[in-house]
């Protein structure tokens, strides 16, 4: 269970590693799949990044309440990219391979 736990967290390292230097090449189908992974494997990340950034922005009460039903809003919207960029990455869909949901990634800037 431990060698499991491990394994992937190195990959989700890996995953978000390769993905820090999108700009530098064009869009492509191994660069679909990656972001695609690394959106279902992040995605959940959303919930507590919503709460904290409307709690920032806003005030506390805001970030419980209006906060938290972004983040539920974005964790399912995100990975439900995810799930649709991994599951098409053969394919040029939209056109040149061109994400689906902006920001790219959780950790991008609005």
């Amino acid at each position: 269970m431990k060698g499991l736990l491990k394994g992937i967290i190195i990959c989700v390292a890996i995953l978000m590693l390769v993905n820090i230097a999108t700009a530098s090449y064009a869009q492509d189908p191994a660069k679909k799949l990656g972001r695609g992974l690394a959106n279902v494997l992040t995605g959940w990340i959303e919930l507590p990044k919503n709460i904290y950034d409307t709690s920032v922005e806003d005030n506390p009460l805001s970030g419980i309440t209006i906060g938290l039903a972004k983040g539920v809003g974005m964790t399912i919207v995100r990975t439900g990219a995810g799930i649709y960029e991994t599951v098409t990455f053969p394919f040029p869909i939209p056109e040149g391979y061109t994400p689906v949901l902006e920001p790219e990634f959780v950790f991008k800037g609005q």
